[in-house]
């Protein structure tokens, strides 16, 4: 019996596919029967569109650069190698590679969670010092974390609370020491809305969600500010088909408006979907950036599992 969320998996290795949506069973096929497209259709109950639709890219001047980073992980040992990158607004910058080739220390020390060793981090034309998230906030980073539930959410807070988790002591939802709570809900019925959270009220809690409504909410408090620069690291894992084709139009949509954003993502048909450009990132290091149009997916594939050019 195999479970995954990866409709690729199931044409590859499935005898039979069982489909369920809403807890009740939607269909049963075979790979010969059908295709991803239809599984998609049977997983949301709607077509579902697999690959991203997006006009090309028109990058302006650089909102994020890193300059020599290097990082320590969790047992002190380097995890980022002297990394050098950029990204301009309007541009999406795919980062791809196995799991644990120092995409999260990466990612940490760009949104202020964990402390470079060496390097620079530049936003804006502004060099950021070794600070804290709220700071790093502040400075026009948003981020979308790898792990929604220890880093994106407080699931027993509501779900318009956490539409403003990074923004709670700020104008309009507070004034000085005192928050305004008309504001908090205003803004989370709004965004409930327009990022197409499935819940019956804003002001249920977050643990009340789907995964996939989860990452909305999630989605929705970060993209809704529009930073100068984004930050997302595995923006739909674990989530539904239905949610992964939302999230990833908002991120198109993001980059569309002018932002930077810097996706991290262990599946790479959803870096050479989204990307305008791709860094392939193995050992701590960036071994090569190509562009996304028309990339050679073995090419980047032996170069994720550290194979020479």
């Amino acid at each position: 019996l195999f479970i995954t969320h990866k409709l690729r998996e199931v044409i590859a290795v499935a005898d039979r596919v069982v489909v369920l949506r809403g807890g009740k069973l939607a269909g049963v096929t075979t790979p010969k029967e059908s295709n991803e497209a239809d599984l998609a259709q049977m997983m949301v109950g709607r077509e579902v569109v697999l690959r991203v639709e997006k006009s090309k890219a028109r990058p302006g001047d650089i909102a994020l650069e890193v300059k020599d980073l290097r990082v320590l992980d969790d047992r002190k040992l380097e995890a980022v190698k002297g990394i050098s990158l950029h990204v301009r607004k309007g541009e999406i910058l795919g980062v791809a590679g196995v799991e644990g080739n120092g995409q999260r220390e990466l990612v940490e020390a760009l949104c202020a969670m964990r402390a470079r060793v060496g390097g620079e981090v530049i936003v804006d034309g502004t060099p950021l010092a070794n600070m804290r998230p709220k700071q790093a906030h502040l400075a026009g980073v948003s981020h979308i974390p790898e792990d929604r539930e220890k880093d994106g959410l407080v699931s027993a807070y509501s779900i318009a609370d956490n539409l403003v988790l990074n923004r709670f002591d700020q104008a309009p939802f507070a004034r000085g020491w005192i928050r305004d709570l008309g504001a908090v809900d205003a803004n989370g019925e709004q965004l409930v809305k327009t990022y197409d959270i499935r819940t019956p009220s804003h002001r249920n809690p977050a643990s009340s969600l789907s995964g996939g409504n989860r990452q909305k909410v999630v989605v929705a408090r970060e993209l809704s500010q529009n930073l100068p620069v984004v930050v997302a690291a595995q923006p739909t894992r674990g989530v539904d088909v239905g949610s992964i084709e939302f999230i990833h139009q908002q991120l198109i949509d993001a980059r569309d408006k002018g932002a930077a954003v810097l996706l991290v993502s262990a599946e790479l048909d959803e870096v050479l979907s989204l990307a305008d450009r791709v860094a392939v990132i193995s050992g701590g290091k960036i071994v090569a950036t190509v562009d996304a149009e028309g990339a050679d997916r073995n090419y980047i594939g032996r170069l994720m599992a550290g194979l020479k050019e």
